[in-house]
């Protein structure tokens, strides 16, 4: 009810200034807020994940602390179990080799393999091998000698090496923070000497008979620690300068050296064991691993303490990065792993005293009573083992000391000191900062983690990140870069142009306003494409834009006013060699282009508007980056600046992108690619960014494309859409690269487009056949197939949504799926057939993936084979036929819709298709329907075909839960399954025949074209032969002459021309109607539409177009005599020198076409939108707290001051420069007034630039030579329209239908060859030709007749069935990444703050403070 009243209040505010305050508001225009919803969602996670680290982290260290006490010389078990237990400690140690040793040798194998440097190689074998032996000597042979309480404080002095490496270089950014190093030295060493003197009281006093060789093993556990520290050496270097040389070079071939040195470290850890426990000790009988079964119990608890510790420290590990890349590192990483030692002790001291009642005939008077008691307990069955080995171990402290039990004390005071030097050690780990989804080699140094010294080794391991020189390039940080928002448009209706322009608004308003604070750090442009955006008006012969252009430019105008409240202040027009060129700036400084092509200039449809703006983006852009002095007047201060809506100074906008980007390189450039109809939110933007910022060699990333609109076909797809987006883009993603970025929302990196052979290649024109098919049917996917044969990957992010329209229609979607198909298939059988030499290149694709991605292809190949099996079942299951009479039935449709489409037309075709999908859609809803009659009757669903049923429905289900925001696109299954048959056997068979069509297929209406446009002056139509009808048609907008030379018949080429452009003297056609006969300007002699208007004016006329700038090109509407004669002879007499040249400089022949586009700016200069557009400038200017009096007030007295000023003026009428000038000085005058009087003099430049500009009115403008130069030469040597001669297009279409037939042939005889098979193997009997499958009922029970499957119909079921799984496991693989990324998104997104009190500053300074540090005094502007 709120937000009602508040646009009622908005509304009579309009209604106040004119008779129209109605407007339209598009969805999603208001300012995006954090929903509370996630925000508990991301704490949750974090808490989770929290737990989850030191849940893992406690039972893995646990489990090893009870494996070591129960393999203890004094332990109470038989010689054959602590041998057993003691191997087990051996497979701790393994494991995690293990898996090192797997991801590193299937990196090599399938991924990338760089030959190491042997000398490299040899030291870091060497280190690895000193530190597994350094790990196992600890575990295998000091800790069993020890008891528990030892064992678990002496863990925490392996961070010794780690923190006098941070003292000898100095790492800390403050210098006081050197003390934690320090701290950590002094407790470790303490710790060890506490550790030295606990056991010499024990010794001395008899403790459970400790004999002095433990002193040796103290010794070996110090050498050993110091050994284990060895681990993180590389840390403290990466973080210095030194040695980067050597480790970039270890980085390239570090899978290769963990391969190596992971089969080191399990040789090591075996040559320990056996040295120790069979040379020296000999301990180890061979024949007791021979276990029985009375020995189940002895298995089981080894294996479980086992795969406890071996599962949990690989958990803790992976749930330690998830916490890092979430944002979480305090709470969910650093805390836990600190608290870990803590943990266990008091785990272990619970559990002691919760369970001593347990052990059974146990003295529980004295510890030292209590203690030999337990030595009797050992035979008895009833005692719990582990409990049992925990407190026997504790009584070999002091505390079992018949003497002293003070000394207890040192041990305790050993295990704070030893807490305390890993703790300050791994101090730097709580002030980390981390980017989202932060790559885990960014996070952690080392893949390795060091499973007995888990939360040590993730500590330790984790990166220091300090400060770099400038000079050098840091992937900690995160870099400028500069995003290029490219829609191409080709026939959007108002509602399509009308959510493209708003999210464009919406990320203006996300990263445009420098006063509001968010992580994200990027400067972009909008680019618009606009295909076909010229008509020739067929009355005049004249080249104007088409009424596409028109509704967009009602569209930009519109959304402004909605995000504003007033009008566009920056509009510039250029002519260019394409055709024109619509400039705008955004309300919070950001550049909108709007490129109009003329297709009789240039080659139009999108391949050829993305090659257009990748040049003119990548390669003109980065060529005058390159070169300083090629952009123009960069260096003038004195240039002329903007004011964005919120009162900040912008100076030369349209180059201050360009400027950037000289600090920005090409890696950081990107381009996102839209369609004119896409919606999509700035989150949607930000997390593709982040793919691309984090991997390097990912050279595009796609988001989530939901189609809208409604019907039946859209329901279709949108369950079509969600499927390949679960399974299929997911499992590509996973398993290698993703094969197509679709073009509708598609975020692409600078230089992977500018690599060799993608753009080059890019702007090969189709000549043969087979290019027509593959070049221009889809070209986002040969883009991307380019990108991926030169060695980049393609992503997938499934958290940015963006929505698109989708066909509507059933000819529209044929239309559009007879494009996608073939030009699918022909890329993916591209990318296969140069499978060896792209795995060479790409380090994402494997061999195993072009293995599936063949057995993909083979599955979509066999589709309508499959589908005509599966109508065949049907009708079996339905009809009761004969298994050979259903195949031959159900191949009849398709062979007669194959004659159909080589015979009939398109449309034919389709309708025809139309007509057997609603058969197809009732037989499958009747085979659903007896399908599960028959399970019903069967009474099990244990059948191939009920089995394969139900686990599809219950995979989507889970499917679609998982995907909880799409959950709801599981309704839309049925009409998919339904639509099977038009889908994947109808379909597929249009798209076949029809491939010689290479028309786009959809939009082909052109509603411009030869239209006669109301507001231009078209005085008939060519059609129309019926004077009254012109009549009818052309009065309501035309002048009192030009109505009465209809009126007596004449024809439209003798009446007056278009009012001619002259230097800010435009006249709008509603000022026309009002304007005397005598005051009409000259007419102009009328040309061709390639030739420019010189228009001839008189004295009076001549005198009136004097510009408010000397830099201006624009043209003002005049409204009648009376305004004209008030144009001032005076300025002349002041200064008539300066008028001549002005008008010398500023005249510019102009098209026809840029008349028509500027007086629909020129409406900005009506009373009604200057009164509104005055208001907000100034709120905007004015915009903080400390403002908001004179804000007010200013607003108050400015109104009147212009209500007053234009008394006399209707609101829809357009000012002349005499009455602007005027108004401007009027409002000066004022403002200088209140500002001296509220003693807020400072703001007196701000307030009259704010109040210039809106009274600025739209600027025609011409390129700079340079850029004119590229256009030309861009047009000569790949754009310019080509016109195919009569015979040229004869021998195309004959090519293409050749090839149609080839490819026609082929993929028809495949599938026939599969239902040929099929159809004998039915002719000659299942008893004959079967396999017998058990029939099992739900209770359990088998029956007594099995089922008989025919095997080509089980190894289909099962190759689809293994598919999904695959495509299934990927799924949950992906989901699971996309969450840690939406998690780590939403914990960093952008508050939009309300205002604050700033200081304002008297200078401006230029808004790319890195760029240039220039600053000066408005008085220099």
């Amino acid at each position: 009810m709120e937000e009602i009243k508040f646009r009622g209040k908005k509304r009579e505010g309009r209604h106040r200034d004119t008779w129209d305050p109605f407007q339209l508001n598009p969805i999603g225009a208001e300012k995006e807020t954090k929903r509370r919803c996630f925000e508990f969602a991301q704490y949750l996670v974090a808490a989770i994940v929290g737990l989850a680290v030191l849940t893992s982290a406690v039972v893995a260290k646990g489990s090893l602390l009870v494996l070591s006490t129960m393999s203890c010389p004094t332990s109470l078990r038989s010689p054959k179990e602590k041998q057993f237990y003691m191997l087990m400690l051996v497979f701790c140690l393994v494991f995690p080799n293990v898996l090192v040793f797997l991801k590193s040798l299937w990196r090599c194998a399938f991924k990338s393999f760089v030959y190491p440097n042997m000398k490299t190689m040899g030291f870091m074998c060497a280190i690895e091998c000193l530190v597994s032996l350094g790990t196992s000597t600890l575990v295998l042979v000091v800790m069993p000698q020890f008891d528990v309480l030892t064992n678990l404080f002496i863990s925490g002095g392996v961070c010794i090496i780690s923190a006098i490496l941070q003292i000898v270089y100095k790492l800390q950014k403050e210098t006081w923070k050197i003390l934690f190093p320090i701290c950590s030295l002094i407790f470790t060493v303490a710790g060890y000497c506490l550790l030295g003197i606990d056991y010499y009281v024990r010794v001395s006093s008899y403790v459970d008979r400790q004999s002095a060789d433990c002193f040796i093993y103290i010794a070996i556990g110090i050498f050993s620690s110091v050994l284990v520290s060895l681990c993180w050496w590389e840390n403290p270097l990466q973080a210095t300068n030194r040695m980067q040389e050597k480790l970039s070079e270890l980085e390239g071939f570090r899978d290769f050296v963990f391969v190596i040195s992971s089969i080191l470290r399990i040789i090591v850890i075996g040559a320990v064991y056996l040295f120790y426990h069979a040379l020296i000790q000999k301990t180890i009988k061979w024949s007791d691993f021979n276990l029985q079964d009375k020995d189940w119990e002895l298995l089981q608890i080894g294996l479980v303490l086992f795969f406890l510790q071996a599962f949990c420290s690989a958990a803790c590990h992976w749930f330690g990065v998830v916490a890092c890349k979430i944002h979480a590192v305090r709470m969910s990483f650093a805390l836990p792993l600190c608290c870990t030692g803590p943990a266990v002790l008091l785990l272990g001291l619970i559990l002691f005293l919760t369970q001593a009642q347990d052990l059974n005939k146990a003295k529980h008077g004295s510890i030292t009573d209590f203690c030999e008691s337990l030595v009797y307990l050992s035979r008895k069955n009833t005692t719990p083992v582990v409990l049992l080995e925990i407190t026997r171990s504790i009584c070999r402290t002091s505390l079992n000391s018949y003497y002293l039990q003070w000394p207890f004390s040192m041990l305790a005071l050993e295990g704070v000191c030893m807490w305390l030097g890993a703790v300050t050690c791994s101090y730097y780990v709580w002030k980390i900062k981390v980017q989202r989804i932060e790559r885990t080699s960014q996070l952690f140094v080392r893949r390795l983690y060091e499973s007995a010294f888990i939360d040590l080794s993730l500590l330790l391991n984790t990166k220091m990140k300090v400060p770099r020189a400038r000079n050098q390039e840091s992937h900690e940080d995160i870099q400028n870069c500069v995003i290029y928002l490219c829609a191409t448009m080709w026939h959007e209706t108002y509602d399509e142009m009308l959510k493209i322009l708003t999210s464009m608004f919406r990320l203006d308003r996300y990263r445009g306003d420098p006063k509001e604070n968010h992580t994200d750090c990027f400067d972009f442009e909008c680019h618009v494409y606009v295909d076909d955006a010229y008509m020739t008006e067929k009355a005049t012969g004249k080249r104007l834009v088409n009424s596409y252009v028109t509704d967009l430019i009602h569209v930009v105008i519109e959304v402004y006013r909605v995000f504003t409240n007033k009008e566009p202040d920056d509009v510039s027009i250029f002519e260019t060699p394409y055709g024109g060129r619509l400039m705008f700036v955004l309300p919070d400084g950001n550049m909108l282009y709007i490129h109009l092509k003329d297709k009789t200039l240039i080659k139009n449809k999108k391949r050829w508007s993305q090659i257009m703006y990748m040049y003119y983006l990548l390669g003109w852009k980065g060529y005058i980056v390159k070169n300083p002095k090629k952009i123009t007047r960069q260096n003038n201060p004195c240039r002329e600046s903007m004011i964005s809506m919120y009162g900040e100074i912008y100076l030369l906008p349209q180059h201050d992108t360009d400027y950037k980007r000289k600090f920005i390189s090409d890696d950081n450039t990107y381009i996102l690619a839209l369609d004119g109809d896409t919606d999509f939110q700035p989150k949607a933007v930000i997390l593709l960014l982040d793919r691309l910022r984090m991997y390097t060699n990912v050279g595009a990333a796609c988001g989530r494309i939901h189609p809208t609109g409604m019907g039946p076909m859209v329901w279709y797809q949108k369950f079509e859409y969600a499927v390949g987006h679960w399974l299929q883009k997911t499992s590509e993603h996973v398993f290698g690269s993703v094969l197509c970025s679709p073009g509708c929302f598609s975020l692409f990196r600078g230089s992977a487009l500018m690599d060799d052979n993608v753009m080059k290649k890019y702007t090969t024109p189709a000549t043969r056949a087979s290019e027509y098919v593959q070049y221009d049917q889809g070209e986002d996917r040969w883009l991307c197939t380019l990108l991926l044969q030169q060695g980049w990957r393609v992503e997938y992010n499934a958290a940015s949504d963006a929505y698109t329209n989708s066909p509507e229609e059933f000819k529209e979607f044929y239309n559009q799926r007879r494009r996608w198909g073939p030009s699918t298939l022909a890329n993916t059988l591209d990318l296969l057939h140069s499978g060896s030499e792209t795995v060479k290149r790409n380090s994402s694709i494997s061999q195993l993936y072009i293995y599936y991605q063949m057995f993909t292809v083979s599955s979509s190949i066999l589709g309508p084979a499959s589908v005509t099996l599966m109508i065949a079942g049907a009708l079996q299951f339905i009809l009761k036929l004969y298994g050979t009479t259903s195949i031959i039935i159900a191949c009849i449709p398709p062979v007669f819709y194959i004659l159909i489409c080589f015979l009939a037309k398109p449309n034919t075709q389709i309708t025809i298709a139309a007509i057997l999908s609603i058969m197809y859609a009732f037989l499958m809803t009747a085979s659903l329907f007896s399908i599960i009659g028959d399970m019903v009757i069967q009474g099990t669903f244990l059948t191939p075909t009920g089995l394969f049923l139900v686990s599809m429905a219950i995979m989507y289900s889970v499917t679609a839960i998982l995907h909880p925001e799409e959950w709801a696109m599981i309704i839309y299954g049925l009409m998919y399954f339904i639509c099977i048959p038009s889908g994947y056997l109808l379909l597929t068979i249009y798209s076949l025949v029809n491939m010689h069509i290479v028309t786009w297929g959809t939009r082909e209406t052109n509603k411009g074209e030869g239209e006669v446009k109301k507001n231009h002056n078209m005085l008939c139509d060519r059609d129309c032969r019926i004077c009254c009808w012109d009549m009818k048609l052309q009065i309501t907008q035309e002048t009192d002459n030009q109505m009465l030379r209809q009126i007596t018949g004449q024809t439209a080429q003798e009446g007056p021309p278009p009012l001619p452009i002259v230097n800010q003297d435009s006249i709008n056609q509603i000022a026309a109607a009002k304007m005397e006969p005598e005051a009409n300007i000259d007419k102009n002699t009328e040309n061709t539409v390639e030739e420019v208007k010189k228009p001839l004016v008189d004295k009076q006329n001549w005198v009136a177009v004097k510009g408010n700038d000397s830099a201006s090109s624009s043209s003002y509407g005049s409204v009648n005599k009376k305004n004209i004669s008030r144009s001032g002879y005076n300025d002349v007499e002041e200064d008539d020198d300066l008028m001549i040249s002005d008008f010398e400089e500023t005249e510019l022949p102009v098209s026809d076409w840029v008349k028509p586009v500027k007086e629909e700016f020129l409406k900005k200069l009506t009373y009604a939108n200057m009164k509104r557009n005055l208001q907000e400038q100034i709120r905007y200017t004015l915009r903080n707290k400390n403002e908001d009096d004179v804000c007010e007030e200013l607003v108050l007295m400015l109104t009147d001051t212009l209500n007053g000023q234009l008394s006399e003026v209707g609101p829809e009428d357009i000012l002349t420069e005499s009455q602007l000038e005027e108004l401007e000085y009027a409002l000066r005058e004022h403002t200088r007034r209140i500002l001296v009087t509220s003693q807020m003099e400072r703001l007196e430049k701000r307030v009259t630039a704010a109040i210039k500009k809106t009274l600025t009115a739209p600027q025609v403008k011409k390129l700079d030579e340079g850029e004119q130069d590229f256009w030309n030469k861009l047009l000569e040597r790949y754009l310019t329209p080509i016109v195919d001669s009569k015979a040229h297009l004869e021998e195309v279409t004959r090519e293409l239908k050749s090839l149609r037939n080839k490819a026609v042939f082929l993929y028809f005889i495949v599938n026939l060859l599969w239902v040929v098979a099929t159809f004998f193997l039915q002719a000659i009997g299942t008893e004959v030709l079967s396999i017998k499958i058990p029939k099992y009922y739900p209770n359990g029970t088998e029956s007594a007749e099995p089922l008989m499957v025919e095997p080509l119909s089980l190894m289909f079921l099962f190759s689809f069935a293994f598919l999904l799984i695959i495509q299934f496991l990927a799924m949950l693989y992906h989901r699971v990444y996309t969450l840690i990324h939406v998690v780590s998104y939403r914990s960093t997104e952008k508050e939009y703050m309300p205002k604050d009190i700033e200081e304002e500053d008297d200078g401006l300074t230029l808004e790319n403070h890195r760029a240039s540090a220039l600053g000066f005094n408005d008085d220099d502007l």
